[in-house]
């Protein structure tokens, strides 16, 4: 069932199990099951620690991870591989007694939710977003009683996912109710629960020397810059990796051949994690102001003060502003190929957008649909000639150039979409399951209003040192006006902007 090396790495990481495991499963005989019971008997194989038990789940096929003699509520109705190969590893060591890599402030308010919840969270084994929001969830179940969790592979229950209209993944459900749809961490799954900090937890923090906003590459080079100056450093970022944690694969951050955004973020966090640095991680600044001191007003109400501020907000997917876009979100409407793709096998798709980003799309669902559709505004595609000669090789991809979007039609969820033909004026529609938005981005930055100076598109305007026309705030990343967005230049931009922000402390 497991390939060599992938065993071999299972085997290391089984030598941890610090007790006993009992594999509770529920087969039939499909082949998804008899996949299912390969796996955990490989396991059981590969472990004394490991038993396996049969009995009567609520799904199958399905097996859940278990202490002896308790059942922990955490159960996998579909075989976790893939990207979730990780949280099946997570969810046998955890079980056993392993204790979780996560501050003992989360651990504890996992302990202190009251109330009765069944989390079941729809995945795609492709899905490199799905994997956060399950191993949260199972380890919320093992950490507290009353929370249970099954994860679900669309692949292995399509029919459920269908009478559940589940379009986009990973999709989650609360005692049986929508919950909520998209990449959530630990900590913003306890927030969406009401498990959060307030302003007073702010209250008495001292006044930083450097303060980064945004947890991006741009922002963790920032914080780690000026945290090895000695000096104090903090960081509050409404989601820590950025936007890096939706980037499926990295080959040209110099050094490190291939990665994935997820992983790749959850570095640096690990990185910035080694120096003293204060993270104030899910938490959304509303407003900046230049008084004796630089003060950064949070969502929450508190107020942060310090002597210099680095902006690192990054930038967000753009939308297409069309009728029917905000409408059919996650109903057919998506801005990620390689989480939702797999959910459209078979249909017909179209991906707006002819860049790198767009034409990229394109060829990836090519694999997976029965045709795509790519609609370009301009009379030519941008995207660079390689992935224009590999997309017009595919025989179930059509190319319109000159191409308007005008409205994402459907009613409960998308059907087709309508576009202007710019050449003629002629309003076409097609049919159709699905669209991907890949149109580029827009800079995080509406909340800085006029106290920094920005371009006509949003983007902070700095010098080559990442100053600002603010004294004292300085700005890197994707949320500048730098003319090329890469994780490697927003890095390097981070770093700048820490250098030269404690060149402005020791000068004032």
């Amino acid at each position: 069932m497991l390939e060599a090396d992938i065993k071999a790495q299972l085997g290391q990481y089984l030598e941890l199990l610090e007790n006993d495991v009992v594999l509770k499963v529920s087969v039939g005989s499909d082949k998804v099951s008899q996949d299912m019971e390969a796996l955990v008997n490989e396991l059981a194989s590969m472990s004394s620690r490991i038993k396996v038990e049969k009995t009567q789940l609520e799904k199958t096929p399905s097996f859940s991870v278990n202490r002896v003699g308790e059942d922990t509520g955490v159960s996998f109705a579909g075989i976790p591989l893939g990207h979730e190969f990780t949280s099946l590893v997570l969810a046998l060591l955890q079980v056993s007694g392993r204790a979780p890599k996560v501050d003992q402030k989360v651990i504890d308010q996992i302990r202190n939710i009251e109330g009765n919840y069944h989390f079941d969270s729809y995945i795609s084994l492709t899905c490199q977003n799905c994997p956060e929001v399950v191993q949260g969830l199972n380890l919320m179940s093992i950490l507290n009683p009353n929370i249970t969790h099954t994860m679900i592979d669309g692949a292995a229950f399509k029919e459920e996912v269908e009478s559940k209209d589940i379009m986009a993944v990973p999709t989650v459900f609360l005692n049986g109710e929508p919950f909520s749809s998209g990449r959530m961490s630990l900590e913003e799954l306890l927030s969406k629960m009401g498990s959060t900090p307030d302003a007073s937890e702010f209250a008495d923090k001292d006044p930083y020397d450097v303060l980064v906003v945004g947890g991006g590459p741009a922002g963790a080079s920032a914080a780690i810059y000026a945290a090895r100056k000695g000096i104090r450093t903090g960081i509050v970022a409404e989601r820590f990796g950025g936007q890096v944690l939706d980037t499926l694969s990295i080959e040209n951050f110099i050094s490190v051949k291939h990665t994935e955004g997820p992983k790749f973020a959850a570095s640096l966090e690990e990185h910035v994690k080694e120096y003293n640095i204060d993270i104030m991680n899910l938490q959304r600044a509303k407003r900046l102001e230049k008084k004796d001191l630089i003060e950064i007003e949070l969502e929450n109400g508190a107020v942060l003060k310090s002597k210099t501020v680095i902006l690192s907000t990054g930038a967000r997917w753009r939308n297409i502003g069309v009728p029917g876009e905000a409408e059919f979100k996650n109903k057919g409407v998506a801005y990620c190929p390689h989480c939702d793709g797999p959910l459209f096998a078979g249909k017909d798709v179209a991906v707006i957008g002819g860049g790198n980003s767009g034409v990229e799309a394109a060829i990836d669902l090519a694999g997976i649909v029965n045709h795509v559709t790519v609609l370009e505004y301009n009379s030519e595609l941008k995207a660079d000639s390689v992935l224009q000669d590999r997309l017009q090789s595919l025989p179930n991809v059509t190319v319109l150039t000159n191409a308007q979007t005008k409205e994402i039609t459907g009613t409960d969820k998308v059907n087709g979409i309508s576009y202007v033909d710019r050449e003629s004026g002629d309003v076409k529609h097609i049919e159709l399951a699905g669209v991907f938005v890949q149109i580029g981005l827009v800079p995080n930055t509406d909340w800085l209003g006029e106290t920094v100076e920005r371009s006509k598109f949003g983007e902070i305007i700095i010098d080559q040192r990442g100053s600002t026309n603010t004294p004292g705030v300085f700005a890197a990343g994707d949320c500048t006006n730098s003319p090329y967005k890469q994780i490697i230049i927003s890095m390097g931009s981070g770093a700048t902007a820490s250098l030269s922000a404690f060149d402005y402390l020791i000068r004032n």
